[in-house]
């Protein structure tokens, strides 16, 4: 292969894993002989829905001109116009899928309330949930190879009737820079400090890691943003009104650098495809405690490198984190493991695999 065509839905400054997927593929592949040609869905997302995607169909076109191969970071936003121009141009489509969109949106939009795993065998959803999930089952089928961030993942993926020979797990690359500064509203914050970060949605449970700082008498910050904000700022002032910061969405290094300065950081959602986060936590050696959700098992080995307890179980979250706070010889052990853990997802691995994967067409 000579070149590839990368249709991305975020790009920095977007923060998330298909935007630092996109940088690592952008830079890396070229140094192997891949030329890149990217096509960045924020450079459309100002225009009104639908016409956003026939204007994204035709970059993508223009874009497959002497190119070999389309590579998707995402079967719906960018995955449906990419697979159709990919499809007209008669060259071969690949999809990478890191999570349900259908499901997603749903949660957000729709007010569906079930865990994933109970969604994909759920069959009465709303028409709009419907409809997304017939859009990403339908490109994941025309996709030549599909690449999921997790073992938990290829069974999801599975689930919507797709092949598990067709699905290859490619753990992510995840980077850590040189660390920022930590921003004084978290620098002046009383120690222990515990810090959480992603998108505040629901399946995060944060209001859990808000009651489980509270009983253990720790500091909280929050590195992050999304429509639960105004909620979860309410229930932090009730229950830590002195001790906690929800910082909205920082600059990478900066987020780096306020999980290095806590004594813990804890994922306590009932999803993970694959956790950045989770991933940089261990690679700054900062203590983690996260749920046995999705891929979170793939990243923590119980008592290893991090502390895994039951979703939805705020009271072993609590014991957990009041472990960490208070047994000095459980956080270096877990800190010292830390690092080590985290060499499978470097980027040379993940280059690697993904040219084979491109290779075999």
């Amino acid at each position: 292969m000579k070149k590839l065509v990368l249709a991305t839905p975020l790009y920095p400054p977007d923060i998330g894993g298909p935007a630092t997927y996109a940088v690592i593929l952008e830079k890396g592949l070229p140094a192997r002989g891949i030329e890149v040609e990217l096509v960045k869905f924020g450079d459309v997302r100002h225009l009104p829905k639908g016409i956003r995607h026939i204007a994204y169909f035709s970059r993508v076109r223009r874009a497959m001109k002497g190119a070999d191969a389309v590579l998707a970071l995402d079967p719906v936003s960018v995955g449906l116009p990419a697979c159709l121009a990919a499809w007209l141009a008669r060259k071969p489509f690949f999809a990478k899928i890191v999570g349900d969109y259908a499901w997603e949106q749903g949660s957000q939009r729709y007010g569906i309330e079930a865990t994933l795993d109970e969604f994909v065998t759920q069959q009465d959803v709303p028409s709009g949930v419907r409809f997304l999930r017939r859009v990403q089952t339908g490109v994941a089928r025309r996709a030549a190879r599909i690449i999921v961030p997790s073992e938990y993942l290829k069974g999801i993926v599975a689930s919507w009737g797709i092949p598990k020979e067709k699905i290859e797990v490619i753990y992510n690359a995840v980077p850590v820079e040189t660390l920022g500064a930590v921003p004084e509203a978290v620098a002046r914050l009383p120690r222990p400090l515990v810090v959480t970060a992603g998108r505040l949605v629901p399946w995060k449970h944060m209001g859990g890691v808000i009651d489980a700082a509270q009983a253990t008498g720790a500091s909280l910050a929050i590195v992050g943003d999304g429509p639960l904000r105004g909620a979860l700022a309410r229930r932090a002032f009730e229950k830590l009104p002195e001790h906690h910061v929800i910082t909205g969405t920082l600059p990478h290094d900066e987020a780096l650098a306020v999980t290095h300065s806590a004594y813990a950081f804890v994922l306590n959602s009932s999803y993970e495809g694959l956790s950045h986060a989770l991933i940089e936590a261990l690679a700054v050696g900062t203590p983690v405690v996260a749920t046995r959700a999705g891929g979170n098992p793939e990243v923590i080995t119980d008592g290893e490198n991090g502390l895994l307890v039951p979703v939805g179980d705020t009271a072993a979250l609590t014991a957990a984190l009041r472990r960490v706070l208070t047994d000095t010889e459980l956080r270096t052990r877990l800190g010292s493991h830390a690092s080590e853990s985290v060499k499978r997802f470097s980027e040379e691995t993940m280059l690697e695999k993904t040219i084979a994967l491109l290779a075999r067409t």
